[in-house]
C-alpha cells in the first residue's frame, strides 16, 4: 500500500531532521512528504531544503509569519500540505499526519501499512507514543483511540470524515478517530510499535500545573462522560504522585461544567462518545471479577 505524509512544522528546528531521518530510514518510504513551515522563523525551513535537495519526494510548503498559536493553526496547515497533495493528484491508499517531533524505527510505517492491508475496514490507524519512559494507560485510553502524534488514515475514511476540521480549542485529531468510528470504520493503535516523542505534551505555553486544569477544562469541550471524568481523575488521585494532577483535571472539569462553557462538537458526537466510554467503564469495573474467576492475570505487552 501506498502512502503520503503532511507534517505542520512551527519553529521544529530543534527537533525536525531526527524526525526527517527517521522517515528517509523507513524501508517503506512515503509516496510524497509535505512538510508545511508554518510561518517559522527559526532554521526549520533550512533543514527540510537540505533533505528535500536529496529526497525528491519531500516538498517544503511555506505559509506566512503569523503569531496565533492557537491549535486551529495546526488544522490549517495540515489542510494547505492536503490540498497540495489534490493538486499533484498522487494515487495513494492512506494519508498520515505526523508530528515535527518525533523518532521511530526503520519499519514503523511498513508496519502499519500491513495492518491497513490485513484490515480493509480499519480506516485510523497508530501507536503509542512515549515521553522518556512515559506512555498510556490503556485503561482509561482505549487502542481505539490514535495519538494525533503520528495519526494515518484510509484514504477513504479521511475524505468521508471531511479531513480535519480546525478547532480553536484543539483536539482536532480526537474529533477525527471519534468522527471515523461514528462513519462505521475501525481505528486503533497497535502497541507492537512505537513512537520517540521529544517535546512533553502540553508544555508548549502551559505551566505543567497549568496544562492539566485545561485538559480537565478540554475534556468536558470534548464531551466526555461526568462519570468518566470521575473516575479518571479519582484513579489518577489515588496513586502518587499523581494526586495533584487528578484534581486538577478534575477541577478544570467541573469549572467548563459549571460555566456551561459550549462546545465545538455536536451533541450527536458528545452522545456517540459518552456511550462508548460507558461501555469501556463497564468493562473495566467487571475486570477484576474476570481475573479472579481466570486466575493469574499476565501482563499483556504496552509498547
Amino acid at each position: 500500500m501506498l502512502y503520503v505524509l503532511v507534517t505542520p512544522a512551527r519553529n521544529e528546528a530543534a527537533f525536525i531532521e531526527g524526525t526527517i531521518r527517521s522517515v528517509v530510514a523507513q524501508t517503506q518510504c512515503p509516496l510524497h512528504w509535505v512538510i508545511v513551515s508554518d510561518g517559522s522563523t527559526d532554521g526549520t525551513d533550512d533543514i527540510v531544503r537540505r533533505y528535500a535537495a536529496q529526497n525528491p519526494w519531500i516538498e517544503l510548503l511555506r505559509m506566512p509569519e503569523h503569531r496565533d498559536r492557537q491549535f486551529a493553526a495546526k488544522a490549517n496547515a495540515f489542510n494547505a500540505g492536503y490540498a497540495r497533495l489534490r493538486e499533484l493528484n498522487l494515487d495513494y491508499h492512506v494519508i498520515g499526519n505526523l508530528d515535527a517531533d518525533l523518532s521511530f524505527g526503520p519499519d514503523h510505517f511498513a508496519f502499519l501499512m500491513s495492518k491497513f492491508a490485513d484490515n480493509p475496514r480499519l480506516g485510523v490507524a497508530g501507536t503509542p507514543f512515549r515521553e522518556g519512559e512515559t506512555t498510556y494507560d490503556y485503561r482509561f485510553t482505549s487502542v481505539e483511540h490514535v495519538s494525533g502524534a503520528c495519526q494515518l488514515f484510509r484514504r477513504e475514511c479521511f475524505e468521508a470524515i471531511g479531513g480535519y476540521v480546525p478547532i480553536k480549542a484543539g483536539g482536532i485529531d480526537l474529533v477525527a478517530v471519534v468522527s471515523a468510528r461514528m462513519k462505521g470504520w475501525e481505528t486503533r493503535t497497535f502497541t507492537d510499535r512505537w513512537v520517540m516523542h521529544h517535546r512533553k505534551m502540553g508544555s508548549a505555553g502551559h505551566s505543567a500545573l497549568g496544562a492539566f486544569f485545561k485538559g480537565g477544562f478540554h475534556d468536558y469541550l470534548m464531551g466526555v462522560h461526568p462519570v468518566w471524568q470521575f473516575c479518571r481523575c479519582f484513579y489518577q488521585i489515588s496513586r502518587p504522585p499523581w494526586i495533584l494532577r487528578g484534581s486538577l483535571l478534575l477541577t478544570g472539569y467541573c469549572w467548563a461544567a459549571l460555566k456551561r462553557v459550549p462546545r465545538p462538537v455536536s451533541d450527536q458526537f458528545v452522545e456517540f462518545r459518552r456511550h462508548e466510554q460507558m461501555l469501556r467503564l463497564r468493562n473495566v469495573l467487571r475486570w477484576p471479577w474476570k481475573t479472579r474467576a481466570a486466575g493469574p492475570l499476565r501482563r499483556s505487552p504496552t509498547c
